[in-house]
């Protein structure tokens, strides 16, 4: 895809599409309930369809509108052995959530992904989930896919997590869901906590006490209304691109601001971005609206508890970085290097196509602003987040770029594109 866009201002606004990691989750809880759910503003990205197509396969029967998407729940108990391997795509939330899932119940099942997913370790879910009694095999002793689940009676576990990782806490808590008894999982830093808070949504408990979540097992779900806020994830490439364009000013509406998520946030007020946000709260999750300018930029250093709060954001904020006066430096971000690619080597080597001055760090990298970015050839190496964070410096590139494997956005953000050309002015 051949991109020049002739370094325009942007102007408008925008809302960007659902939460991916609410729309997942929201799927997985609608099944498991008892009685129907109903979704609005889902995010019909392909993740979040292959999390769909795995529930079809296990009995759940799920209505989808041009509004709406309604989960008519089994409960637990109802869910059916999958006569076809269930295929996760590109999806690591999907892979890592059902293994959780699937630990409990009794039947067996095979899960599939993508190129992309047969290269990202499972093994942080397998092994906690195998010490509760979970029967989990699969390429090197169930650390890649395939993987085989032989449903089995699990146990109850306190399990101290080594990286702080949301997906990883999310698939242990549904399979203490299915253990008699209490879990205890302990975080070393706070992670995005959507499966937390839709666990009362749904009717069941859940407690934080400091640094431990504590789970009971043997819960019961009731099936209920979920509005899915937009994600902060997709808002964070306007948020950026509003802040880099010469004479822009953006409005994102109804986008998510869990506190767990709002490390963008923070990033923009330490590097002194124009920003106001108008927040609200929906059914436990803060919504708000976000208004960005063309800014005056600075470098700062990203590091410690803040990454899980920004870990999806980091690629676009490197190139945040590369137009602010001064070094911005980013550390204990290894987690980057087991996402769809490893995105600390796949930014520094693309952005640098198109001149940024930007090196890798062992745990993340540096940037040197501010620098003049011009045109060449990108790929985003089948990666969403890359591609779209090359798409947003084209914007200011000055000379064509090139995006090879453009279709890789549509895993998150299907209307990406043609958002941009709605706020080009």
């Amino acid at each position: 895809m051949k991109l020049n866009f002739r370094q325009p201002s942007l102007d408008g606004r925008i809302e960007v599409p659902g939460d991916k990691s609410i729309s997942h989750r929201s799927i997985m809880f609608g099944a498991l309930a008892n009685g129907k759910t109903v979704i609005r503003h889902f995010l019909k990205g392909e993740d979040c369809l292959s999390t769909i197509d795995c529930f079809r396969k296990l009995g759940v029967e799920i209505e989808e509108t041009d509004e709406e998407i309604i989960v008519h729940g089994t409960g637990w108990d109802g869910l059916k052995e999958p006569s076809a391997i269930l295929d996760t795509g590109n999806s690591g939330t999907t892979t890592r959530l059902m293994l959780g899932i699937l630990a409990g119940l009794p039947f067996h099942s095979v899960m599939i992904g993508d190129e992309s997913i047969a290269r990202r370790p499972m093994d942080r879910v397998t092994v906690p989930l195998t010490s509760m009694g979970a029967d989990i095999a699969g390429r090197d002793n169930g650390r890649f896919t395939p993987l085989s689940i032989r449903g089995s009676k699990l146990k109850t576990i306190e399990y101290r997590l080594p990286v702080a990782s949301a997906q990883v806490k999310s698939a242990i808590i549904f399979a203490a869901l299915q253990a008699e008894g209490e879990s205890v999982i302990i975080e070393p830093e706070a992670t995005r906590d959507h499966t937390e808070k839709m666990i009362e949504q749904f009717g069941g408990i859940v407690r934080r006490e400091e640094d431990r979540i504590i789970i009971k097992g043997g819960q019961s779900f009731k099936g209920t209304d979920v509005y899915v806020p937009g994600d902060i994830s997709s808002a964070a490439f306007f948020m950026v691109a509003a802040a880099i364009a010469p004479g822009s000013e953006i409005v994102l509406e109804n986008t998510g601001l869990n506190e767990t998520r709002t490390g963008i946030v923070d990033v923009f007020k330490q590097m002194g971005a124009d920003m106001t946000i108008e927040q609200t709260s929906f059914k436990g999750e803060e919504i708000g609206t976000i208004t960005v300018r063309t800014s005056k930029l600075k470098g700062t250093e990203i590091s410690g508890a803040l990454i899980p709060r920004l870990i999806d954001e980091i690629p676009v904020i490197a190139l945040l970085a590369t137009q602010a006066e001064g070094d911005t430096i980013i550390r204990d971000a290894e987690e980057l290097k087991v996402k769809e690619t490893n995105r600390i080597d796949t930014v520094v080597d693309e952005l640098k196509k198109l001149g940024a001055d930007i090196e890798a760090t062992d745990d993340g990298m540096i940037i040197r602003g501010k620098s003049k970015l011009h045109g060449g050839s990108v790929s985003s190496h089948g990666d969403h987040r890359i591609g779209m964070v090359m798409a947003i410096a084209a914007l200011i590139a000055d000379g064509e770029v090139e995006l090879e494997n453009p279709e890789a956005i549509a895993v998150s953000y299907p209307e990406f594109f043609e958002h941009v050309n709605q706020l080009i002015k």
